[in-house]
């Protein structure tokens, strides 16, 4: 805390809340740092020690501090959305042991996963979904059993074919305008 005092910029972000961005020298490698002081929760309760909350990171970028705390504070969505990719498309194991047909399979689940996104975000564009809570984006996984694995038939009938489904399917609807949406 008192090097973040000394060597840091120091930004008030909220009544009780400070943040110490800076970084030093250390064994030849740059070590950026955010010290957060607490000493009112964010629901008010005024805290009779503070609650001190240090993250380090050892880097040889030469950028801003705040750059590279950004840089990888990001770095854990990057890799939510690549395990997101490996374990809900099932591309874990790659199939051949050649590069290009790896390749192949790699950039086609890339475009499957890009196409899956797009209609989860047109799925939740408007609120007639039906969903327990509010939420901004859908997982992959959800869009592919709500949407994808949708249980319907077509049917002919007076010289023409319509997609069905029961009654009672919550989804339809939502599939429904979906589809129309991109037709």
């Amino acid at each position: 805390m008192k090097i973040a005092q000394e060597q840091g910029m120091c930004c008030l972000q909220r009544p009780g809340k400070k943040v110490y961005l800076g970084s030093l020298f250390r064994n030849g490698l740059r070590v950026v740092f955010k010290v957060i002081e607490k000493t009112i929760r964010a629901d008010g309760q005024i805290l009779l020690f503070p609650e001190i909350e240090v993250k380090t990171w050892w880097t040889s970028l030469d950028l801003p501090a705040s750059v590279i705390v950004e840089l990888y504070e990001a770095h854990g969505t990057s890799e939510q959305f690549h395990g997101e990719i490996k374990t809900e498309l099932n591309l874990e194991r790659l199939p051949s042991g050649k590069f290009a047909t790896n390749n192949l399979v790699l950039h086609l689940g890339l475009l499957a996963c890009n196409i899956l996104r797009v209609i989860g975000q047109e799925s939740l564009r408007i609120a007639n979904v039906p969903l327990k809570k509010k939420v901004s984006r859908r997982r992959i996984r959800t869009v592919i059993q709500n949407l994808i694995y949708l249980a319907s038939r077509v049917v002919y009938h007076s010289r023409r074919y319509k997609l069905g489904s029961s009654r009672h399917c919550p989804w339809f609807a939502t599939f429904k305008r979906v589809y129309l949406a991109f037709a």
